[in-house]
């Protein structure tokens, strides 16, 4: 009898998990039982402490009542309406109020329920907003190598992680990837690096001189690229970017879905490097991440010109989801930006910046680590490779999770984003514990 018979009726194997080792974890499962504020507990009844911020979702903290409340008011009054041709009071006031945080004319919001669906939809919208223009020869993206744009065919395809690519054939044709940002000179610098940036922005006006900017769509950056390991823009890299999409008539995508809602100690990255892109993707902490959302921030007149191209009563933007602008997904949306507000979190967070990255920084003395980078309350910690890459890493996740501590790995690299609830001395656990653990792997 092979093994996965001889388990059929084990409770752990009907779940084929997301981006995760599933065999190992059939045999070591890490289950997360409930939360509360900056903790989490196992189902052993261990406490846990969250240096992740879920996953860079819940920057207010877990279990917060407002939320709970206004999505119990809303199923109570309206579960789901159809978003196809009917509105619902929610998206309308979601979509007003994220438009007086956004950066200045990124006025126009599009709904979607994922960060990947975000990302497929600004995509389409830079198609179309060409093609209604004539120019529709504008059929290339160009995206980064190690960026990280989702799961989807498109966000796949213009986002760089080798191994988020290998497994799934050639992808979208015309996409072309610049340079990452993460260079030798700029290792161990906290904030922006000053080495490279304008270099390597200069790959998209490479791709430009070789594909002509006639052909191009747009280019899609993280502003700080998350998932890869918290590789921080050098300075000027973003601002020649722009410059560049403005000379040739590209647009600009910066995904956000990461580095949205007060990450970087500002309410968009946008703000914190003060460039402001054509289209922005948002999700994660948009409901604090008790309910998925998305939501594709466009420039105004961009939706003026697809709407204007449609005849009387015609549907400009044959694109949507099931579940865009989810009433009960507005509900807790709405409630999270209330506590961001109220809460006065993004100054909360930015008041925590420079103690974490202090501590990020001070990292640098343990033996197996080669490099230590950070922005915001976003930072990253490379160990050495031990034989395997990512073997390392995959032992600090699971000794840490033993320690009582959840945090996260990519390859090599361990990543921290706390919540901005986070107290001094909740900082000052997460590091101990962390210095303790990398000690010993």
């Amino acid at each position: 009898m092979s093994q996965a018979a001889a388990r059929f009726n084990d409770p752990l194997i009907h779940h084929w998990m997301p981006f995760t080792a599933n065999k190992q974890f059939q045999d070591a499962p890490r289950i997360i039982a409930r939360a509360e504020g900056v903790h989490y507990w196992n189902t052993a009844g261990d406490k846990l402490l969250d240096s992740v911020s879920g996953l860079y979702t819940t920057p207010a903290g877990h279990g917060r009542r407002e939320i709970r409340e206004a999505v119990t008011r809303q199923l109570e009054e309206l579960d789901y309406a159809p978003p196809f041709q009917f509105g619902v009071p929610g998206t309308f006031r979601l979509a007003h109020e994220l438009a007086q945080m956004l950066p200045a004319g990124l006025n126009r919001v599009f709904f979607a329920g994922s960060g990947s669906e975000a990302v497929e939809s600004a995509l389409k919208v830079a198609i179309q907003y060409h093609r209604v223009r004539g120019q529709g020869q504008r059929q290339r993206f160009v995206g980064r190598a190690r960026g990280y744009h989702g799961v989807n065919f498109a966000g796949w395809s213009v986002g760089g992680m080798v191994k988020n690519r290998d497994a799934f054939g050639l992808g979208l044709p015309g996409v072309s990837h610049m340079r990452h940002t993460h260079i030798e000179p700029n290792r161990f610098v906290m904030g922006q690096g000053d080495h490279g940036g304008v270099d390597l922005a200069d790959d998209l006006q490479r791709m430009v001189d070789l594909h002509g900017g006639d052909t191009i769509a747009a280019c899609i950056v993280e502003p700080i690229a998350g998932s890869t390991g918290v590789l921080v823009p050098p300075k000027g890299y973003l601002e020649r970017l722009r410059a560049i999409c403005d000379q040739h008539g590209i647009l600009l995508i910066f995904d956000e879905v990461i580095c949205g809602f007060g990450r970087t100690g500002h309410p968009f990255a946008a703000d914190a490097f003060g460039v402001t892109p054509d289209l922005m993707t948002m999700a994660k902490a948009i409901t604090n991440g008790n309910i998925p959302m998305a939501a594709i921030a466009i420039r105004q007149d961009i939706q003026q010109a697809i709407l204007d191209a449609a005849g009387p009563d015609a549907i400009e933007f044959f694109h949507g989801y099931t579940y865009s602008g989810h009433p009960v997904a507005c509900a807790a949306a709405l409630a999270t930006l209330k506590i961001y507000r109220d809460d006065d979190l993004f100054a909360r967070g930015a008041a925590l910046v420079p103690k974490f990255l202090e501590r990020i920084a001070s990292l640098r003395d343990i033996p197996i680590v080669t490099d230590t980078r950070g922005f915001g309350l976003l930072g990253a910690v490379d160990l050495a490779t031990d034989g395997a890459p990512g073997k390392r890493g995959f032992a600090v996740l699971r000794r840490a999770f033993e320690s009582g501590l959840v945090l996260r790995v990519a390859s090599d690299t361990v990543i921290l984003s706390p919540m901005f609830i986070t107290t001094d001395d909740q900082l000052d656990e997460m590091f101990t514990l962390l210095r303790k653990i990398l000690a010993a792997v």
